[in-house]
Formats: structure tokens, C-alpha cells, sequence
């Protein structure tokens, strides 16, 4: 069986009301799909490249699934000690055997053969649950709450979480981003195209804040600059990252107004992404507050739009 792209959740401004909603974790990892064949298993990434060496215990565990063939659909995560993900202690585990690695799974998509995605998505879940089980190794069950979206996302939100996706119990699996899977989300996240940086400043070395923006069609739009979040490792890892990408001409258009003269700022070509948290969008398309969360890997520059929020016709 193959996949040829995902159920994406639409943005929201609120978790939809009713029972015919379910509500999960929103993860802060990477998406994963996980396929068994007999003794083989394999990872493939959003965009189905084979991420199967990046993740050695995640394909262990599903080799391990008892089942003879199997496509499941979730996220892999590194578990804080608090029990959050962080997507930034992610980019430390990639190709190693490390414990606090999980993949956290949602959906089953086929079993033996058996195409499930015409199911209803609760049906989906049930068959998940009892394939990987409430013991949790490196496979997690994502478990759900049925209705009552406003008090989940509230205790989501006090918790410290990202946010939850809202589902419809009984719709199948639909690939692409649809209004049968919503997220909402406790701060702001978006992906971010690197289209510059600026040098460092006092005893901070490697880079002093990147220039992120994001595509308007063939158009980078300019959208502020990041100058927290980093370590010193990162810092290190992002000159070596951008001082190969240097180039001469702003990649953004227009240009930015705010001027760095000199050797302070430097244009690159916008190949890199970042992920970034912050506060809200200002009324010019510039972040507020905006903290560096980590590179993607799995997503390429000319995909990355503003990210804005739909709501839901109830």
C-alpha cells in the first residue's frame, strides 16, 4: 500500500465543540509514517524520503509490532523529564540509539493487507490500540478525550503543551490538509524560510539573530528577525550552516526597510528552515517575541507560507 501524501490539520482560532470530536496532544516532533513489511520496517519523513537510519529505535519497535505487515502515522518525539516534547532536544537524537526517543501514533492506515483508511477514524484508533498496546515502550498510543474541546485545550495550555488537534470521529483518512482535522494551537509556531544574518555582537559568537521570512507565491516576504533561543553549540552549527549560503543581493521582497550597514548583516540563499515560536503577527507581518526553536529537515524553503488561522464552518 502507498501513501501519496498526509492528513493535514487546518489551523483554528478555538477547538471545535460537540461529540463528534475527538482531541489529542498536538507533539512537537516530526511526522512520521511507519511501514512494516515481514521483518523490514522503514520511516519515511512528511515528504516520503526514507528517515529510517535517523530514528534506529523507532524502526525497531515497529519491526518488533506483532502483525506481519502494517502503515502507521504518528510523530517522533524526545520526552522532557516534565513529559513535554521539544523539538529542539529532537535535533540531538537524530541517528542515535537514545531512550528518550517515542513515537507517539495516531493512526493505522492498513493492517495485513487490509486498506483501513475508508474506516471512521475511531474504528482506525481502536485497531491501533490493540496492535501496539497501553504498555508504553518506544510506541505510544495517542490517546484521545471525546468532546469537551474547550476544557482540553485549556489544561493543554496550562500544562505548557503546543496545542491539540481536533478530529473527526467519523471521517476517513483524508490526505491533504482539510477541515476534518483542525489544530489549535496555546502559542504561536510557524516555520520560517533563513533569508540572512546578522553578526554577533559582545561575547556572543557565531551569529548575532537569523532573518526569517516566509513565501508569498514566488515572493519571500520579510517577517523580523530572531535573535533568542539559541545555545552555543547552535550557534556554532548555524555560521558553519549560513556562511556557505552567503550571497550579495537581499533574498527578500522587498527588501527590508530597517538597515544593517557594513559587516553586520549578511544575505544568504534561502535554502534553510527554522521553527519558531512567538507571541503574534504585528499589524506590518513582523514576529513579536520570537524564540529559535531548531532547523527542519524535512521541509523545503519554497513550502513554507504564513501559516493563518481558519475557522471552522459549525
Amino acid at each position: 500500500m502507498k501513501v501519496k501524501s498526509l492528513q493535514l490539520a487546518q489551523l483554528v482560532d478555538e477547538p471545535p465543540t460537540g461529540d463528534e470530536w475527538l482531541h489529542e496532544q498536538k507533539f512537537d516532533g516530526y511526522r512520521i509514517v511507519a511501514g512494516k513489511d515481514g521483518d523490514h520496517a522503514r520511516l519515511l519523513s512528511r515528504r516520503f524520503n526514507d528517515w529510517t537510519p535517523q530514528f534506529p529505535t523507532v524502526a525497531d519497535a515497529v519491526r518488533a509490532l506483532p502483525c506481519e505487515s502494517a502503515m502507521l502515522d504518528g510523530e517522533v518525539c524526545v520526552v522532557m523529564p516534565d513529559g513535554r516534547t521539544s523539538f529542539q532536544a529532537l535535533q540531538n537524537a537524530f541517528g542515535k540509539r537514545d531512550r528518550n526517543v517515542v513515537y507517539y501514533v495516531f493512526d493505522l492506515l492498513s493492517l495485513d493487507g487490509e486498506d483501513l483508511m475508508k474506516l471512521p477514524l475511531e474504528q482506525r484508533k481502536q485497531k491501533l490500540a490493540k496492535l501496539v498496546g497501553k504498555k508504553k515502550g518506544v510506541i505510544h498510543y495517542s490517546d484521545h478525550v471525546i468532546g469537551n474541546g474547550a476544557a482540553f485545550f485549556e489544561l493543554a495550555c496550562k500544562k505548557g503543551l503546543e496545542g491539540i488537534v481536533s478530529k473527526r470521529r467519523d471521517r476517513p483518512y483524508s490526505p491533504g490538509r482539510g477541515s476534518s482535522w483542525v489544530k489549535t494551537k496555546c502559542w504561536l509556531r510557524q516555520e520560517l524560510v533563513i533569508g540572512g544574518y546578522t553578526d554577533p555582537e559582545g561575547s556572543r559568537s557565531g551569529i548575532g539573530a537569523l532573518l526569517v521570512g516566509y513565501y508569498e507565491g514566488n515572493a519571500l516576504r520579510y517577517a523580523g528577525k530572531v535573535g533568542t533561543g539559541f545555545s552555543m553549540k547552535v550557534l556554532d552549527q548555524l555560521i558553519r550552516a549560513l556562511a556557505p549560503l552567503e550571497i550579495a543581493k537581499s533574498p527578500f521582497d522587498p527588501e527590508p526597510k530597517r538597515a544593517w550597514t557594513g559587516a553586520g548583516r549578511h544575505w544568504v540563499t534561502p535554502r534553510l528552515v527554522a521553527e519558531v515560536t512567538f507571541g503574534e503577527w504585528t499589524d506590518d507581518g513582523r514576529l513579536r517575541h520570537p524564540v529559535f526553536q531548531g532547523l527542519r529537515a524535512d521541509k523545503p524553503a519554497k513550502d513554507i507560507v504564513r501559516e493563518r488561522a481558519a475557522h471552522l464552518d459549525r
